[in-house]
């Protein structure tokens, strides 16, 4: 049978695999076993944040336990699911979105099944409009220069949730979930980031992949990848900068926090397919606190070049869309790795068929709660592979407890539809 591969993600000269999609036939695995919620441990948070203006739900927000290293993120459509430990429900929950004033709620006044978070979007004063840097090439060197004292120096054990997903269509046809332990090297050390899997589950739908069955290698390295300030080289290092255009493109505010919006783009005269998009920079620490990018598919050719290893005789293949977005959290002056998201979109023409098929993978990891360690990296025997395919490494899906005390992303309306679909299969 033939392969189909292509890579995604951060795919320069320097960079050439995060997504490897391969034509194969499986069938699904057994259910795995029910990881029930110990009632007594924690409280569960449930809720939807909305911009009290427009009612548009602010997707990807960080909602936290403040005081506390528990936090998740909203879905794209606003909702979140957050598990608090009972000892600290005397706490707040925090809510925060770039541009928006951070709300923080009494975790007593959250009880609601449906809680509605309204959040009011930050003006910027003509004073603050003032603080504008003159030269932007200046402006990203300095952020670069500044990663030592900006991010955290000391390792970190961090738990984490991801999941990864492929459509064809608006259809799902294969979902895994997981959390997994991350053993963090410190940001100035050029040391790769370890995973070890603590309970997952996955299944695939191969009747709706139109003869590919495609499966997403690499899984969580890929998605730590995203962190951008750990490993600049994927994206901005010193030899990388040569190639791109940079403008200060406006102001905007988090947590009180002013933000410089750096845009860039690959110059006119460089015929690779670089990057374009947006980083979020503190105007006080100059730390890049989020970022939002695309890669140039212009060129249809050399991006196929670039994106696929191996296609199946009489397809030809093709990225339509890519997007990336990387959240950083602070803690005492430093900041940390929080929330990731990768998306790709691709189109096959399969010759003499009359049809084309659009098929779209996502992957996402979000830190659901961290501490300092002075503890030695995983034993190679306990941690996952860095080609490693989690659609392997874990099981089926079992009822809607199976997470037990761990905090994930609440899932979106079209996967909770497959995820029932599956259970019913299963059933």
């Amino acid at each position: 049978m033939e392969n189909f591969r292509f890579n995604s993600g951060f795919i320069t000269q320097k960079i050439t695999r995060l997504f490897v999609l391969m034509l194969l036939v499986l069938p699904l695995s057994v259910m795995a076993e029910s990881n029930e919620i110990a009632e007594e441990r924690v409280t569960l948070i449930r809720g939807k944040i909305v911009d009290a203006s427009s009612n548009e739900p602010l997707i990807f927000a960080t909602v936290s336990v403040a005081g506390s290293n528990i936090a998740t993120v909203c879905n794209t459509e606003g909702e979140f699911l957050l598990k608090v430990p009972n000892e600290l429900l005397e706490r707040n929950v925090e809510f925060s979105h770039i541009g928006f004033e951070m709300k923080s709620i009494p975790i007593k006044n959250l009880q609601s099944p449906s809680n509605r978070i309204e959040m009011n979007m930050i003006s910027v004063s003509l004073v603050e409009v003032s603080v504008f840097p003159s030269d932007p090439d200046l402006l990203i060197r300095a952020v670069m220069n500044r990663r030592a004292d900006n991010y955290m120096d000391v390792a970190m054990h961090k738990t984490a949730f991801y999941r990864e997903s492929v459509r064809r269509g608006w259809s799902y046809v294969s979902l895994t979930e997981a959390v997994v332990e991350i053993y963090k090297h410190p940001y100035n050390r050029a040391r790769e980031d370890q995973v070890r899997l603590k309970i997952g589950r996955k299944s695939t739908d191969y009747g709706r992949m139109d003869t590919l069955a495609f499966r997403i290698q690499g899984g969580p390295f890929s998605a730590l990848m995203l962190d951008i300030m750990k490993d600049p080289y994927t994206l901005f290092d010193e030899e990388m900068l040569q190639y791109y255009n940079f403008t200060m493109a406006n102001l905007t505010k988090v947590d009180d926090r002013l933000l410089y919006v750096l845009d860039f783009e690959q110059k006119k005269d460089v015929n690779i397919p670089l990057f374009y998009g947006s980083l979020y920079i503190d105007t006080k620490t100059l730390a890049v606190t989020n970022a939002e990018f695309r890669m140039n598919i212009e060129d249809r050719d050399e991006a196929a070049r670039i994106f696929i290893r191996k296609r199946p005789i009489g397809a030809r293949v093709w990225p339509t869309e890519t997007y990336y977005q990387v959240n950083y959290r602070e803690h005492d002056g430093r900041w940390y790795f929080g929330h990731a998201r990768a998306q790709l979109s691709f189109r096959v023409n399969w010759r003499r068929r009359l049809f084309n098929r659009n098929y779209h993978t996502t992957m996402e990891i979000a830190v659901t709660d961290w501490r300092e360690t002075d503890d030695r990296p995983f034993r190679a025997s306990d941690r996952l592979r860095m080609n490693v395919i989690m659609e392997d490494a874990v099981e089926g899906f079992a009822n809607e407890n199976f997470w037990g005390d761990y905090n994930v992303i609440e899932p979106e309306q079209p996967i909770e539809n497959a995820i029932r679909r599956i259970q019913r299969s299963l059933d």
